[in-house]
């Protein structure tokens, strides 16, 4: 059952000057080479939002089961705010990060109770005098994909449908080599299983994730990251294998950033016998377009598309599973360099009727969401 999809974008908006995905600091050098000081940073965060969904009946206060952000529905609420400490040496550093919201809530509610709160938790020792050779263990903002949690890093006010169905956060160990000239990054990491600090019940073998990213220059960035291991029981010998492709481009104040992703789980045994032969594959393609104006504003436009028939990662339990497009516009105000006000348009249009309306289901989801992201 395989399918090759031709996916064309045409979109007419685009970027400024922050990335799309959010820095991850155990990435990051920790001081200059020429010097020893110690280094101790408090920073802080907070995503305040509301939504309108035009789709879903007055009295449903959540949107649709497969979002994770902005989740509450005709309600002021935050999605993500943290306080996070950094600390680094020549040789050592680490980070802690504490946050509340519904990012936390929807996200992590699978984790035990005293671990839902910590959005990063991790430490790292240079292992090379003269090379940024890192190895760090913890809790860390994953390396697969272009979007974070952190909306304002982020393109788009809400995520794309990839990133809220892919690993947000990964726990476990990594090592990590940075080129001299900051050109290349490749990381190898043994991790607690697919977005998971808590190791999923049943299941006993190794996950790893690999990255490979590139930077010919300041303007372009490509990246190809992966991810081998299960999210199921060892009794259903159901291995994953997930890759993720993406790049961002930023030549002028037009940028533009291509992402695909493929993943793949092996088809169970059950009673004994596999189901069949072969796996089940879901894939997805994104491209987000955004112009920036001035210092102050840019507008944005996205077109997506995933394709999961058989449920694997989003189940819908209709005939021809999750098969939706998604389209949003996006315009973004900078009110100072530490205030970002945004709003977006969102519509997601689905093969099959599987939006919940007032009189019954609806192939058409539809909403509206501002947002106020406060940063220092």
């Amino acid at each position: 059952m395989k399918k090759v999809v031709l996916f064309a974008v045409a979109l007419a908006t685009a970027p400024a000057t922050i990335l799309a995905q959010t820095i991850d600091t155990t990435m990051v050098p920790a001081t200059p080479s020429t010097t020893t000081a110690n280094s101790m940073i408090l920073t802080g965060y907070a995503d305040v939002y509301y939504t309108q969904d035009f789709t879903a009946p007055k009295t449903t206060q959540e949107r649709p089961g497969f979002l994770y952000n902005h989740k509450r529905n005709r309600e002021v609420n935050v999605n993500l705010a943290y306080l996070k400490g950094a600390y680094s040496t020549e040789r050592v550093r680490g980070n802690l990060a504490i946050m509340v919201g519904n990012y936390a809530q929807y996200n992590l509610s699978a984790e035990q109770d005293l671990i839902k709160n910590i959005y990063e938790a991790n430490a790292g020792v240079k292992l090379s005098k003269n090379r940024e050779l890192w190895l760090d263990a913890g809790i860390f903002t994953s390396h697969i994909g272009f979007e974070s949690a952190i909306s304002k890093d982020c393109w788009t006010l809400t995520r794309s449908i990839v990133a809220e169905n892919s690993p947000y956060y990964l726990a476990g160990a990594k090592l990590s080599y940075t080129t001299p000239n900051g050109k290349w990054v490749l990381l190898g990491s043994v991790v607690n299983g697919w977005q998971r600090i808590k190791r999923f019940d049943g299941y006993s073998g190794a996950s790893l994730s690999t990255q490979i990213q590139y930077k010919p220059s300041s303007k372009v960035t490509l990246n190809w990251s992966t991810f081998f291991g299960s999210d199921r029981p060892d009794s259903l010998k159901s291995g994953r294998m997930y890759h993720n492709f993406y790049g961002i481009f930023q030549p002028g104040k037009l940028g533009l950033i291509l992402g695909f992703d493929i993943g793949a789980d092996r088809k169970p045994v059950l009673e004994g016998r596999r189901v069949g032969s072969g796996s089940y594959v879901w894939y997805t393609p994104v491209a987000i377009l955004r112009y920036s104006a001035n210092d102050r504003i840019n507008l944005a436009g996205r077109i997506e598309y995933y394709d999961d028939p058989n449920g694997v990662i989003i189940a819908t339990g209709t005939r021809n599973g999750f098969k939706t497009w998604g389209y949003s516009v996006n315009f973004d105000y900078a009110i100072t360099s530490q205030a970002l006000f945004r709003i977006e348009g969102k519509l997601y249009d689905s093969k099959d009727a599987i939006f919940e309306t007032t009189t019954g289901v609806s192939r058409v989801n539809t909403s509206l969401t501002t947002g106020l992201a406060i940063s220092f």
